[in-house]
């Protein structure tokens, strides 16, 4: 009798954590899947209202400052496209997934090609945490060519690239809560 009720425990859990993953994984497809095509409400209607996003450019925001990034970026996006594969479920939790995303870069109208890797936490049905790694070494030798190429190593002009991009995303979310 205790065999039967350890094997149906078992059993139950194992189910339990395929439904998760397989809601995780659906998440993840709607979200890139949204991204493909710059609608960045889909995009943001998978995350938890508390969202907690960083990347190497914007560093770490919440909520509203999440939300307020991906529409920036949707609106302002040149020749956008977007592939993503390879996702894998480290567990219930947690999944990732590599992507690459091709654009120009705005500001100088480069080229660029940028691969990454997202980390994402799930709960109660939403992304509650999303990390992007990429080589902002690399994003600035594309984005900013020579100047990139030159010093885009150097944590002083990384760090003028992360500025700039957080004063834009301020100028963003003032200019469009009017």
């Amino acid at each position: 009798m205790v065999n039967d009720k350890c094997v149906n425990i078992f059993v139950n859990h194992f189910s339990f954590k395929e439904y998760f993953m397989e809601n995780n994984e659906q998440l993840i497809r709607n979200f890139y899947t949204a991204f493909q095509k710059l609608d960045d409400g889909s995009m943001v209607s998978n995350y938890a209202d508390d969202i907690v996003f960083f990347d190497p450019v914007f560093g770490l925001l919440q909520g509203n400052e999440a939300r307020a990034m991906w529409k920036m970026l949707c609106k302002n996006a040149k020749d956008f496209s977007l592939t993503y594969s390879n996702i894998i479920h480290l567990d219930e939790e947690y999944s990732t997934c590599e992507w690459i995303a091709t654009y120009t870069f705005s500001k100088t109208g480069r080229k660029v090609i940028n691969n990454g890797k997202a980390y994402m936490k799930f709960s109660n049905g939403k992304i509650v945490e999303h990390s992007d790694g990429f080589s902002l070494y690399k994003w600035s030798k594309q984005a900013l060519g020579l100047p990139g190429i030159l010093f885009g190593w150097n944590s002083f002009f990384q760090n003028r690239i992360k500025k700039q991009a957080q004063n834009n995303l301020r100028n963003f979310i003032l200019n469009n809560n009017k």
